[in-house]
């Protein structure tokens, strides 16, 4: 199986999610399905197949979260990185491209990725290309838009 990698945070939320989903959300869709089903034909029944529907994405949901939790390995956030240390899944790290602002990140696993709160991907080209290396190396991220050149300034 393949690993997930998650922060501490991203498990919890992942987990609670879960405990949710198993707990009240089931719940909620059964009893949907439940009055769909007394109100009358089946066949015609349009909340009863919503309730359906529901129903199958939950239950997908919840074995993906298990899967994902089963196989995930917690990683630690920067502030623990030795001096000069490559850069690694939970790494802090600020890039700079060309005349551009340096940008600031932490690399997580696909699970959590969210670029919005500062989290990418350890399988994003940006993840990928600057995994293992260090401050001041030069590395060139290749996207299906084209390559380009980001500095590593920092990394926590």
């Amino acid at each position: 199986m393949t690993t997930n990698f998650l922060t501490k945070e991203g498990y919890d939320k992942l987990q609670e999610e879960l405990d949710y989903l198993r707990s009240t959300k089931r719940q909620e869709v059964a009893e949907r399905l439940h009055e769909a089903m007394e109100g009358g034909e089946l066949i015609e029944n349009a909340e009863y197949e919503a309730a359906k529907n529901e129903q199958a994405f939950v239950e997908g949901r919840i074995q993906e979260l298990e899967i994902l939790l089963a196989t995930a390995q917690i990683i630690e956030e920067g502030g623990k990185a030795k001096k000069n240390a490559p850069i690694q899944v939970g790494s802090k790290v600020t890039i700079k491209e060309g005349n551009y602002e340096a940008d600031t990140f932490t690399i997580v696993g696909v699970a959590e990725a969210n670029p919005r709160e500062g989290k990418i991907s350890n399988e994003s080209p940006i993840g990928k290309a600057i995994l293992g290396h260090k401050v001041g190396d030069v590395v060139r991220v290749e996207t299906p838009g084209g390559a380009y050149n980001v500095k590593i300034l920092k990394v926590a």
